[in-house]
């Protein structure tokens, strides 16, 4: 089994257990370049906000987007938007990456303003 056929397998069980308790989920995935988060409704079907280093009011402000101060803005602005929604509370589906550098960062920037999980 491969690196990514491992992640896979971690995303998977991951996902089937917060798919059973029908919660809305703040989903990751991140590239060597960049990070992208998207808080997806409880039945999966809808993405009600989502935030990247792709986005030009991140990318501006930042020199390199593949960091964890690139994470970290990024999990401060998914924050915001998923508040502003009105979602308060979200299961953190990391996409079976490990919880560790640039995932961390951005869940603890994430927490700091006002998501709970």
């Amino acid at each position: 089994m491969d690196k990514k056929q491992s992640r896979m397998k971690r995303a998977l069980k991951l996902r089937s257990k917060i798919r059973s308790l029908s919660a809305t989920r703040l989903s990751i995935h991140k590239t060597p370049l960049h990070i992208y988060a998207q808080v997806i409704s409880g039945d999966g079907a809808t993405t009600i906000v989502s935030a990247s280093t792709n986005q030009e009011s991140i990318k501006s402000t930042l020199k390199y987007t593949g960091n964890v101060e690139a994470a970290a803005l990024v999990g401060k602005s998914i924050a915001e938007k998923a508040i502003a929604a009105g979602v308060t509370e979200v299961a953190f589906d990391r996409s079976g990456f490990k919880y560790h550098g640039r995932v961390k960062a951005l869940a603890d920037a994430a927490r700091e303003a006002g998501l709970k999980f």
